[in-house]
């Protein structure tokens, strides 16, 4: 079974700026064969605040004839409780009527692949319960299919023991849970987005995949991080084991975030300290 990951399209009727990829990452995506798309959340500028930003991106998506399931991203339905733009019942529940179920499972070819919504690790409220208990019976219920898992944010980015990463990563309580839940079933790939960097590697049993955006990389706005900064997505082959390949797709634009930042995201720009 071949599923094509995609993820942080950043699309909007408003801020236009990174629309323009989608025409030749669609044309791709048609062209490969591929039995399933999976986009791994952000795939608006400000769904979190905007139905027209959802709307707009949900068409885009439809018109992509191969089957597709969708996590959101922070830029779709907010972060966490200290951010301006928190996950709340008002944004799930705009989500959720505009595009479709936060979380979801997909039985196909032996395997279970397991959709989370990663926004909602590290608020320790209802959902954030209801979302673990969700997954414990999915995993539970896999009837000795692999499972593949897919998510906005990474469960780390330097190290698997790291502390707090703030915005990057899943927050350490909610790791070690799922780390738990991970090391007791067969969970053979964690696929995310979020970071803008590319990249793959291990933790213990289980492949990690850092899909690359469909929009923007950042340059000197962040640290670096592992991996490379690339424009593309990720092909994912699955059969008794799973093979990802992470490729840079032809005809669409490396925007760079640190040029237009203020024009799309003006929020995110830190403000200057005294005397800088």
């Amino acid at each position: 079974m071949k599923i094509i990951q995609i993820t942080d399209t950043h699309f909007s009727p408003n801020k236009p700026h990174f629309n323009g990829n989608w025409a030749p990452l669609l044309s791709w995506i048609e062209e490969t064969g591929a039995d399933l798309i999976i986009h791994t959340g952000d795939l608006t500028v400000d769904g979190a605040d905007k139905d027209e930003d959802i709307t707009f991106s949900m068409d885009l998506m439809r018109q992509v004839s191969i089957p597709m399931l969708i996590v959101p991203g922070n830029h779709d339905v907010g972060h966490f409780r200290e951010t301006n733009q928190p996950v709340n019942a008002e944004r799930l529940a705009r989500w959720r009527s505009l595009a479709g179920d936060d979380r979801w499972l997909e039985d196909a070819a032996g395997w279970r692949f397991i959709g989370l919504n990663s926004l909602l690790l590290g608020h320790e409220d209802d959902e954030e319960e209801a979302q673990f208990e969700w997954l414990a019976k999915a995993f539970e219920d896999r009837a000795g299919r692999r499972v593949a898992l897919f998510a906005h944010k990474p469960l780390f980015v330097d190290a698997p023991d790291e502390g707090d990463t703030g915005y990057w990563s899943v927050r350490p309580a909610q790791r070690r849970r799922l780390y738990d839940l991970i090391s007791a079933h067969d969970v053979a790939l964690f696929a995310s987005g979020h970071l803008h960097w590319a990249w793959q590697g291990r933790f213990d049993n289980t492949q990690l995949t850092w899909g690359p955006s469909a929009a923007f990389i950042i340059d000197k706005m962040e640290r670096e991080m592992p991996g490379e900064r690339l424009i593309g997505a990720v092909v994912h082959e699955f059969d008794k084991s799973v093979e990802s390949e992470i490729v840079a797709v032809p005809g669409m634009t490396a925007h760079v975030l640190d040029d237009v930042v203020l024009e799309v995201y003006p929020q995110a720009v830190k403000p200057r300290e005294a005397g800088e």
